[in-house]
């Protein structure tokens, strides 16, 4: 996989296995044993999988734009008031301008083109195909020149893209009975590589600012941007009505899966270090087609099965070549 300082610890909502990015140093001696912080990635792993189910739920009984949209503003309000209370050190303007830049990438378009393709698809084929997305950061890194890439990591991404492309043949031939559509699938890849390139742009403002502060820049950009598109949305869906469950899933994706198991996995980095703490997002997939299974009830299809086999073995292979 591409090295520890090219991968994001950002929360995307839910994102793809979290890319090994951070300001943050792990602790030059690891703790040993099982402890709170194992917990908490196993709590973030446990979030960030359910919130697939969540999402597409929630997209459901409201327009898409709009639950995105109310969503992400929540994180936003909820990142900036974390950001107040650790009073982090101020960044140079350049860093703003930058950063609010990216935002616009990574949370703004990314967020759109997730929330967009869940709607249309199934929740367990969104979880697999950004679970291809480390992949895709080496790449990003590979032509970008940032990232040294070996013939294990080049077997890995090519996998993975193998198994998007089954996923894709597997809604295209009806396994899914209906319940997903190609366009959906596209757009979910869409989102997966808008986020592996803002991952890779965003690497050199890791190094100087701080995790949280730069979470709350990136999302309120991202938060403003998909506003300008999802105001009309926003003002008309019908909120007065939202049954209990609508406002639960708002309230769940927006504070659980963008700010609290961001909180978590920005603890896991400190205290394990980032190789540590990825390999508890690697349960995200076998989480959320769980939870989409039992929930959605959308039974894993036989093509699903092994597109899911060659991305996370890509997923292997990719991680391994380091």
């Amino acid at each position: 996989m591409a090295d520890d300082g090219l991968e994001s610890a950002l929360p995307v909502g839910p994102p793809a296995p979290p890319m090994e990015l951070s300001t943050a140093r792990a602790d030059p001696v690891l703790p040993e044993g099982f402890g709170l912080t194992d917990l908490m990635l196993l709590g973030m792993a446990f979030i960030w999988g359910v919130n697939f189910t969540v999402v597409k739920y929630g997209t459901a009984v409201v327009a898409p734009l709009a639950f995105n949209g109310a969503r992400m503003l929540l994180a936003s309000v909820a990142l900036w008031v974390v950001v107040a209370l650790t009073r982090p050190a101020r960044m140079a303007r350049r860093d703003v301008v930058a950063l609010l830049a990216l935002g616009v990438l990574g949370n703004g378009v990314y967020q759109y083109l997730f929330v967009q393709g869940i709607a249309l698809t199934r929740a367990g084929n969104a979880a697999l195909m950004l679970a291809a997305t480390p992949a895709f950061v080496a790449l990003f890194g590979r032509m970008r020149g940032v990232e040294r890439t070996g013939l294990r990591a080049l077997g890995g991404i090519i996998l993975s893209v193998v198994g998007i492309g089954v996923i894709v043949l597997s809604t295209a031939q009806g396994e899914s009975d209906g319940t997903a559509s190609v366009a959906g699938d596209l757009l979910v890849l869409g989102g997966c590589l808008s986020w592996a390139l803002y991952t890779v742009l965003l690497k050199p403002y890791t190094h100087r600012v701080d995790g949280v502060q730069l979470s709350a820049m990136t999302m309120a950009s991202g938060t403003v941007a998909l506003l300008i598109v999802a105001a009309p949305a926003l003002v008309a869906a019908p909120w007065a009505s939202l049954p209990a469950a609508g406002w639960g899933a708002v309230i769940y994706s927006g504070l659980g899966a963008l700010v609290i198991a961001y909180l978590f996995w920005y603890r896991g980095v400190r205290v394990l270090g980032p190789t540590r703490a990825a390999m508890y997002s690697n349960l995200q997939p076998v989480i959320a087609i769980f939870i989409a299974w039992l929930v959605l009830a959308e039974v894993p299809t036989i093509l699903q099965g092994v597109g899911a086999l060659l991305i996370l073995g890509g997923l292997l292979l990719t991680r391994s070549s380091r």
